[in-house]
């Protein structure tokens, strides 16, 4: 006999700019940011966190 999966299906808007992760059928949207990095970290096969780092241009600033 098979395992019988439950499909699920999820609507987003193609105009709008995001990543997206997919965990146990449960969507999550990474949105976008002005400038920065976000890096993935999978265990198991699965992701486990996103880490956000933000670039900031030195460009005469008293204080950033």
């Amino acid at each position: 006999m098979k395992d019988s999966k439950l499909k699920t299906t999820a609507e987003i808007d193609l105009m709008e700019n995001a990543a997206y992760v997919v965990i146990d059928g449960q969507l999550t949207k990474v949105t976008p940011k002005q400038f920065g990095e976000d890096t993935i970290i999978w265990k198991d096969g699965k992701v486990l966190d996103v880490i956000r780092s933000q670039r900031v241009r030195v460009s005469g600033q008293d204080v950033i």
